[in-house]
């Protein structure tokens, strides 16, 4: 693939609020009014085959707070809590793993947070004893882990990687100090270097680094100069994000709104900056969304093979198959239902210790639901929809059933983003940028675009 060119109009054009599809219908269709007993009569039908695995927990914990943050987090000091919060996760996973079929392999492992590296080495080795003792791994998995460098040592690694765990993510978001600074996270380049060494030291296969661009203080120049120190870091993937403004979900957000945010303007000429740079020379693959591969990275090649899928723990190479999510706010997904745990940690508690699955809310998914998800996850994975392959896989006639939201692909068309054939539509390379809003087509959960609570597409 040649070098993407970006077009800065038709990133105006079409930078609408919309789903980022890690599900569909999205969490925000999410109900309370779904008793466990009903759901249970689901998971209990899951079981019936020895369909692969991929299994979840959050470690919420984190001693300080960064400003920009959007995830489901427990700030705090004591470091006791984690020592805590994995008796509840032993007792919530010693409750559920009897109703998995026993003949079921685990083939992805993720740890997110928070910062799963709250834990102390040791509780590392404690949490994968209880991990192992009642799942069995497949002997290909891809066990991933959410690390934070400013509070790491060797031997976190280390425990990680006798568990089980082959990749990492850490993230980044800038080495420029004025912009640590202002986001409240001091993380110099020497500290990130010093764990990327250590996880090439112990054997781990793929590193991934965060990026955000859209933090205070940023301009073009100070971001290109983060990203030449990351390519000389040779990052297997990396995953570049645009920072969602949510004060609404986040309040701590409200105090990047005293800084100074880049106006749109830079935000779009960084976004420009970073397509362009690392697509340069075929050094990374732009996968879509926010995420870069190297081209020989299974993340490319399953792309290339029509092979990729998309689930909660975003691209992956084994989306196919049922998470099972432990730990406060995780989210499970089988074929006919989504379930997420409790949002808050003493609620969770207290579900666990009344002997209580800690269920917050689920949403069973319909026959038109599984339709339109396999549809969205094919654009955004394949970049290319094949209508007999679809009307095949379905069973029904793809042209018929989405004439309309075919017909609503015209400025897409017409703008360069997407070719429409007689035998089908696909992505082309500059349209990779505007998965999301061609994936918002066959999307029929959509509100108003005024109503939408959802960050910017691009």
């Amino acid at each position: 693939m040649k070098t993407l060119q970006v077009d800065l109009e038709l990133v105006n054009k079409y930078n609408v609020a919309g789903p980022r599809y890690t599900s569909y219908p999205p969490a925000t269709k999410f109900t309370d009014a779904i008793s466990w007993g009903d759901l249970s009569a689901k998971i209990e039908t899951n079981n019936r085959t020895a369909r692969d695995l991929s299994i979840y927990f959050h470690i919420p914990f984190c001693e300080t707070l960064c400003w920009f943050c959007g995830c489901t987090t427990v700030i705090t000091l004591n470091h006791d809590k984690g020592r805590d919060y994995i008796d509840y996760l032993g007792r919530e996973v010693a409750k559920m793993a009897p109703r998995l079929n026993p003949g079921r392999k685990v083939v992805q492992l993720h740890f997110g947070g928070g910062s799963p590296t709250f834990l102390r080495p040791d509780e590392i080795r404690r949490l994968g004893g209880i991990i192992h003792k009642h799942f069995t791994f497949s002997p290909d998995i891809e066990a991933s882990v959410e690390v934070d460098p400013r509070r790491l040592t060797r031997d976190h690694m280390a425990a990680l990687r006798e568990i089980g765990f082959n990749r990492a993510s850490m993230g980044v978001q800038d080495f420029n100090p004025e912009v640590q600074e202002a986001i409240h996270r001091i993380q110099p380049r020497e500290m990130t270097q010093q764990a990327i060494d250590w996880m090439r030291e112990l054997g781990y296969g793929s590193i991934n680094l965060d990026l955000i661009y859209g933090l205070p203080h940023q301009t073009v120049e100070s971001f290109n100069e983060t990203l030449d120190i990351v390519l000389e870091m040779k990052p297997d993937r990396l995953a570049v994000f645009s920072y969602a403004h949510v004060p609404w979900i986040k309040p701590s957000q409200k105090i990047l709104e005293q800084k100074i945010l880049p106006p749109p303007e830079t935000k779009l000429q960084v976004l420009k900056l970073v397509i362009e740079k690392l697509t340069a020379n075929d050094q990374y693959v732009y996968i879509g969304m926010d995420h870069f591969a190297r081209p020989n990275d299974e993340l490319a090649i399953a792309q290339r093979n029509k092979q990729l899928q998309r689930n909660f723990q975003g691209y992956s190479t084994r989306g196919g198959s049922d998470i099972y999510a432990f730990g406060m706010s995780s989210i499970s997904q089988i074929p006919e239902a989504y379930w997420q745990n409790q949002k808050e940690l003493p609620k969770y508690q207290e579900a666990v210790d009344a002997g209580r699955v800690p269920l917050h809310r689920a949403y069973f998914v319909t026959d038109e639901d599984k339709i339109r998800r396999e549809t969205i996850m094919r654009v955004m994975c394949d970049l290319s929809l094949d209508f007999a392959a679809m009307s095949q896989r379905l069973g029904i006639n793809f042209e018929q059933h989405f004439a309309q939201e075919l017909a609503s692909l015209g400025p897409f068309v017409t703008d360069g983003l997407v070719k429409r054939s007689r035998g089908g539509i696909e992505v082309t390379d500059r349209g990779r940028l505007f998965i999301r809003n061609i994936a918002m087509c066959f999307d029929n959960t959509l509100a108003a675009t005024g109503e939408r609570r959802h960050s910017k597409t691009i």
